[in-house]
């Protein structure tokens, strides 16, 4: 049990954003095998075919059904980090305004090929009810398959996993990847996430505008791309100064505008509303 203890916190600082070369001893010969390449741009592989927690046979293409998708590769079993990271996920997604299954899918793929639809059902009930939005078990996929297709899915977006047969866990990196309608790899979040301020809930934001190439948002979703950056390093969005100062600039032309034309369209009430003088006023009278 404490060599699982250790294994797993081992992965833990694995998957934060802090690299493993400045500590002070080397990792575990296992966690060296294990990396995350990001691939931004890269094809998923649309055609590979999993089970869905039915047991129905789906490929990755028809679970995405054509929307922005969010994909996670977590297997059922991990005692800590996996379930982390979905911990994390439903908590970010609950500050979303847009709902799984209408605006965007999630579809999270065991990476062992020895986990079965009874133990995807059951991971699935689980997180669709803490998500708590109806219609999500609709866009929520949970899948299993075998080694074939969740190598051919793990290469293709970079993510490397060990097995540990001396402990039946497997050694891997935590991240949630955004997939374009296309099925393109557009953004990764690394590690796990607290969601301080709501901070996960708007780069989930964002990452989901990018990926649908803003067919989804709102002009302020606009303005908040305008002014935050991705950064593949940290897997997070980030305030750029520049743009901020930029954002200002038009926002205060924009309100000097405004004002400009509530002191045009006054004035020019005054004059439309002031009284016209008689021409015949202006002529002297007979008298004079």
């Amino acid at each position: 049990m404490k060599r699982e203890m250790f294994l797993a916190a081992a992965l833990i600082l694995l998957a934060s954003p802090v690299s493993l070369h400045s500590a002070e001893s080397d990792p575990p010969p296992i966690l060296r095998e294990v990396t995350l390449q990001q691939k931004l741009d890269a094809q998923v592989p649309l055609d590979a075919e999993f089970r869905d927690e039915q047991g129905r046979t789906v490929t990755l293409g028809e679970c995405m059904a054509g929307k922005t998708t969010l994909l996670v590769l977590a297997y059922f079993r991990c005692p800590m980090l996996c379930t982390q990271v979905l911990n994390d996920l439903v908590k970010g997604l609950k500050g979303v305004p847009w709902n799984i299954g209408d605006q965007f899918n999630v579809v999270t793929v065991s990476f062992d090929d020895r986990e079965t639809p009874e133990m995807a059902a059951a991971k699935k009930k689980t997180y669709v009810e803490e998500y708590g939005r109806s219609g999500a078990e609709k866009g929520w996929y949970f899948l299993t398959g075998q080694q074939q297709p969740i190598l051919r899915l793990a290469n293709a977006v970079g993510f490397q996993f060990r097995y540990d047969p001396k402990n039946d866990l497997f050694a891997h990196p935590s991240c949630v990847m955004v997939l374009t309608p296309q099925g393109k790899v557009s953004r990764y979040f690394l590690g796990l996430h607290e969601n301080r301020e709501g901070a996960y809930s708007r780069d989930l934001r964002l990452g989901l505008v990018e990926a649908s190439e803003r067919k989804i948002g709102t002009p302020v979703d606009s303005v908040l791309l305008y002014c935050y950056r991705y950064d593949p390093e940290t897997g997070k969005y980030t305030m750029t100064a520049l743009n901020l100062v930029r954002a200002a600039g038009i926002v205060t032309v924009f309100v000097l505008g405004l004002a400009l034309f509530a002191m045009w369209r006054r004035e020019w009430r005054k004059v439309s509303h002031a009284p016209k003088e008689n021409p015949a006023d202006a002529l002297p009278s007979a008298r004079d």
